[in-house]
């Protein structure tokens, strides 16, 4: 019998990098993360466009098992996706037209969502770090220039107490 693996020293991030060859499996591994996912958890989508963001969030969605479509909220700028059971709703926001870090986002009150919720956040680097120390960060990379290409890398990073104890190795299982 594997004895448990020691829990990491909070200050380390837990880091894992992943290859997905199409937006079905972006779909299927944000099925397989949202499992990881509790309420009051904040996870950070980076990546340029046409990357998978919203597809990864969409499969998110699917694994909490919410109500409605997971679709770009890029005009909206935020969407709140009710649980169809007892698991957290889901906020999708889109940072991408919002110009200056958290007191512009002040102003969708994440922080008094956040406790209750699973948020993520697309293109929220550098403006939603403030709302918590304990996030996953996800950045999807891409092929520059080659929009045929379906292959994306994908580093997966838990900071904070939060993810300390999550093994990396169950973010690619």
């Amino acid at each position: 019998m594997e004895a448990p693996a020691a829990p990491h020293d909070p200050a380390e991030p837990t880091a894992a990098d992943i290859t997905v060859n199409s937006p079905e499996e972006m779909k299927e591994l944000g099925r397989k993360l949202a499992k990881l996912l509790r309420a009051g958890d904040l996870v950070m989508l980076s990546g340029e466009l046409g990357a998978g963001k919203t597809t990864l969030a969409r499969g998110l969605g699917e694994g909490l098992g919410v109500r409605g479509a997971v679709t770009s909220p890029t005009f909206v700028i935020a969407r709140v996706h009710p649980s169809l059971g007892d698991g957290p709703p889901l906020v999708h926001v889109d940072a991408y037209r919002l110009g200056g870090g958290l007191d512009e986002m002040e102003d969708l009150d994440l922080d008094v969502s956040l406790p209750d919720s699973v948020i993520v956040v697309e293109w929220g680097e550098g403006k939603v770090e403030e709302l918590t120390d304990d996030r996953l960060r996800i950045v999807i990379h891409r092929a520059v220039g080659d929009t045929t290409d379906e292959v994306r890398h994908v580093t997966l990073t838990g900071l904070g107490t939060r993810w300390a104890t999550v093994d990396p190795s169950v973010f690619s299982a």
